[in-house]
């Protein structure tokens, strides 16, 4: 009889961070990793130790101990240390697309500086995993993931449940959307479902009986996993003694200590027939829902929005800026990677989840505040040097040129704001600082009528918001630093369809130069109570409320934009409503508005609503969760005492614009809470379509009938939609990351913030700052259309873009090689959501990427100066079965251009 076989890998799920503070685990890395060497010399017994699939590791293990750096090197390229193939464990769901895939990059490059890595895509903890996985990982080079979540139910404590599993082996083919497909391996009795192996005979009779049956319950082979390690556990240093007792133990059997390479060779050899295939996102969805976490999406939302405001920084600002301004011999590939590596040290489960302990979360945003200065550093020098290219002699030598740039992959619309200078004083020129000042004061007193104009010298509406005399300086590169004082005039104009990684010169000016006017817009007749244009019209109701009409389809939509409050008696993890089951909503309460702009560049009105909140929930709360009380079992109501809450928001509508866009600030100073806005739709629709990793998902409005808990939240990156055959919505974000549909009315409901005192899982650990008081923005959007597959996929699009900011630069009056208005290059493709421009890594060419926002072939046109395109994977390795001009349902696509002007 053929004997089973064991397979024991030994690891340490190395959470970074999480119940302490990141240097309290580092310390204890440094240990692990210190009797791991002093293990590998002393024990040749000791296959190998699994450094939990993230690089980063060995960066945190160097910077205390870089005397061992060739002892370590050693470990790895023997086969005692198994590395990668990731930089760090990341919650895939809640960073962006190109966040998921830098992280297999580093990774990948920090593994080739040591030898070869883990072929295995390992998310052992990750809240529920994006159904892209498949392709990503096979766009890696990987043919296998692990993961311990998303097709099965796990409790508290991560205790696997008694619910069915979406496949009958912990063996299964994973497929993703565009019909990738990959082995999924779940860790279905945890990753630690053989740890602390007894080396006692009796003890370790018993514990292999039980260990044994609950692997053969799942798998599919004879080839059973043991994960010998859990969260932070140090190495069992007997590990190879206790697989001799079980070995004397159990004559069937054969106990191996070894590695997932070998594991999976076996493994594959031995896969039966009938393995299930489950397909896209693993989210845990046919479970009671408690437990899927997916409210992490909502803890601490500031860490949500900073991170949104990082990577569109670094993602859509930065490196097409970049791109676009430097030949490749400049391009600053170390710095970008640098402020990637900040940024991913951030991407951790427990980090970006926003559930860990408060001393986590404030060095968190440092990072971000690094990643981002460095990213503005890159942007900012790119942009200068790009102005400076654009030809403005078109323009009057009494003009102030400046150039608006779309760096995003898609048509943009939209405001813009520009500070122009329109005159300076050095220092170091004639009079003191106070006269210089004086004398710009006085000309800022006398400043002519101005007009915004393009290249042609046709006019251009704008609003002067603000006028100042400010401090500046100049660090050149050549010399120092130049101090000045300046006439700085910020305007706002309208930018309509600047096409994809495009730019636009323009020029403030005296009104008194020649140009050739435009004819003005019609009289705005908008009021503090209604926004208006061709294609909507949203007024303001008795009861603080939206209505919207759709004037193109002639659809009415009520009940929109109506805030929800409720309380939270869960924890970082999870959202419980408090027992007294009450929602508070802002049309119970009085409204004020008011009319702040109403011309010629669209309508902005602020309305108020003033409600009244309980203060925290009640004393019972604290009690439950000292005693660890499970959020299931609690009991905790609300408060009895009421505190106002004001909640404002400016909402705008351009004057030629279908998105409405949205700005609500409160002043958060209460606890235990939840605040959402309300989107009422009332379609006729059974799913929904997300914005999710290289993806737009469909997800059922209505939960499984598995599902007890009360609410079905879901994860989402720029957008939501609901659609019935003529019409349709799409409501985008800026860093709000949790949505749910409420199916009685198909309601769109977005959680702006979420207050709790406490960490969860575990343990009780308090955290004051995850109630997440203080001053709050939550920026939002609302765009309707036809249901069609033009409109929605335009107002994804839309969504998009609502995220990146015009970058815009004040330049001269000067000569240059570029065109007052032209494209970097141009991409026709409704379908093609574009993710990142770059230069190449390992070319002088640039590199393009981007998905398919549907689920239909597309065609795919993209000119980058006449060059022929190559489809690549993530590493740029070529894909000659790919076709450049065709985009396949769900397909990821990565294009590479070689730059024919770089010699």
């Amino acid at each position: 009889m053929t004997k089973k076989k064991v397979f024991i890998i030994s690891h340490s799920h190395w959470d970074r961070e999480w119940y302490m503070p990141y240097e309290q685990h580092h310390m204890r890395l440094v240990t692990l990793i210190d009797n791991l060497l002093d293990i590998f010399k002393k024990d040749p017994t000791f296959d190998s130790f699994h450094l939990d699939g993230q690089t980063i590791a060995l960066d945190d293990y160097l910077e205390v101990r870089p005397e061992r750096k060739a002892e370590l090197t050693a470990a790895i390229q023997a086969g005692k240390l198994r590395i990668g193939p990731f930089y760090i464990l990341q919650d895939d769901f809640l960073i962006s697309p190109e966040s998921n895939v830098r992280n297999m990059i580093i990774g990948r490059d920090d593994v080739k500086k040591y030898g070869d890595g883990v072929p295995l895509g390992y998310f052992p903890d990750t809240f529920g995993n994006m159904g892209q996985t498949p392709q990503m990982m096979a766009l890696a080079n990987l043919k296998t993931a692990a993961f311990g979540r998303g097709v099965t139910p796990t409790g508290f404590n991560n205790q696997t449940g008694e619910a069915d599993f979406e496949s009958q082996y912990s063996e299964m083919w994973w497929q993703g959307p565009d019909g990738s497909k990959i082995l999924g391996l779940l860790f279905a009795n945890w990753y630690s479902n053989g740890n602390e192996i007894p080396v006692d005979p009796a003890q370790a009779k018993v514990f292999w009986d039980q260990k044994l049956a609950d692997a053969e319950k799942f798998a599919s082979t004879g080839d059973l996993l043991m994960m010998n390690g859990v969260d932070h556990q140090p190495v069992q240093t007997n590990v190879t003694k206790a697989i001799k007792v079980a070995n004397q133990l159990y004559p069937d059997y054969e106990f191996i200590h070894t590695n997932f390479t070998d594991y999976l060779e076996t493994l594959r050899a031995d896969l039966p027939a009938d393995l299930s295939t489950i397909d896209g996102e693993l989210t845990s969805q046919e479970t009671d829902g408690w437990y899927t976490l997916a409210n992490t999406a909502s803890s601490r939302v500031y860490l949500k929005q900073t991170n949104t405001a990082t990577e569109r920084l670094i993602e859509n600002q930065a490196e097409p800026l970049a791109t676009m301004a430097y030949p490749a011999a400049d391009y600053p590939h170390d710095r970008l990677r640098y402020a990637w590596k900040l940024l991913l040290q951030n991407h951790p489960h427990d980090s970006i989840c926003g559930c860990s302990v408060d001393e986590v979360h404030r060095e968190m945003m440092t990072r971000f505040a690094k990643s981002a200065e460095v990213s503005r550093f890159v942007a900012q020098d790119a942009l200068n040097l790009l102005a400076s290219r654009v030809n403005t002699t078109s323009f009057d030598t009494a003009a102030k040129p400046f150039v608006v740039v779309n760096t995003t992959g898609y048509s943009k619309s939209g405001l813009v704001t520009a500070t122009v200078e329109w005159d300076r004083r050095n220092f170091s020129e004639a009079g003191t600082i106070q006269e210089q000042r004086a004398k710009l004061v006085a000309e800022l007193a006398d400043l002519p009528a101005l007009n915004v104009v393009d290249a042609q010298g046709q006019s251009v509406p704008f609003r002067l918001i603000k006028q100042e005399v400010a401090f500046h300086y100049d660090l050149p590169k050549d010399r120092f630093r130049v101090p000045y004082q300046a006439i700085e005039l910020t305007i706002e104009l309208n930018m309509t369809g600047l096409p994809a990684f495009a730019w636009q010169a323009l020029a403030l000016q005296p009104a008194t130069v020649a140009a050739s006017p435009v004819a003005a817009d019609a009289t705005p007749a908008n009021s503090d109570h209604e926004l208006s244009n061709e294609w909507v019209q949203a007024t303001l109701a008795a009861d603080g409320s939206l209505t919207v009409m759709n004037r193109e389809t002639g659809k009415t939509y009520h009940q929109m934009m109506v805030f929800e409050d409720t309380g939270d008696m869960g924890n970082e993890y999870i959202y419980r409503q408090t027992a007294d089951n009450q929602a508070i909503l802002s049309t119970d309460f009085p409204v004020s508005t008011r009319l702040i702009h109403d011309d010629a560049l669209g309508t902005t009105i602020e309305v108020v609503n003033h409600m009244q909140i309980p203060v925290s929930a009640d004393d019972h709360l604290i009690e439950e969760e000292k005693a660890v009380i499970d959020i299931t079992q609690r009991t905790a109501k609300r408060a009895t005492e009421l505190r106002p809450l004001d909640i404002t928001t400016t909402i705008t509508l351009g004057r030629h614009s279908k998105q409405l866009t949205f700005a609500t600030h409160l002043n958060n100073q209460m606890k235990d809470h939840r605040v959402r806005v309300l989107f009422q739709t009332d379609l006729d629709t059974t799913t929904n379509e997300a914005d999710s990793i290289y993806e737009t998902v469909t997800r059922p409005n209505q939960p499984a009938k598995t599902w007890e808990n009360p609410t079905n939240p879901q994860h989402q990156q720029a957008f939501v939609n609901l659609n019935e055959a003529g019409n349709g919505v799409t409501v985008g974000n800026f860093g709000l990351n949790e949505y749910e549909i409420l199916p009685a009315t198909n309601t769109v409901a977005l959680t702006m913030i979420r207050s709790v005192g406490e960490m969860g899982d575990w343990g009780y650990f308090a955290t004051p700052e995850a109630q997440t008081q203080g001053e709050f923005t939550f920026e939002y959007s609302l765009e309707l259309h036809d249901g069609s597959d033009v409109q929605r996929l335009e107002s994804y699009h839309n969504a998009h873009n609502f995220q990146v900011p015009f970058s815009v630069q004040t330049t001269g009056h000067h000569d240059g090689d570029l065109d007052a208005a032209a494209s970097y290059l141009q991409i026709q493709s409704p379908a093609f959501a574009v993710t990142s421009l770059k230069r190449a890594n390992q070319s002088n060419g640039i590199t393009l990427r981007g998905y398919n926002l549907g689920t239909d072939t597309a065609p795919l046109a993209v000119n980058f100066k006449n060059e022929p395109a190559q489809v690549v994977n993530f590493f740029e390795e070529p894909l000659p079965d790919k076709a450049a001009t065709i985009l396949a349902p769900a397909e990821i696509k990565t294009l590479l251009f070689k730059d024919a002007e770089v010699k």
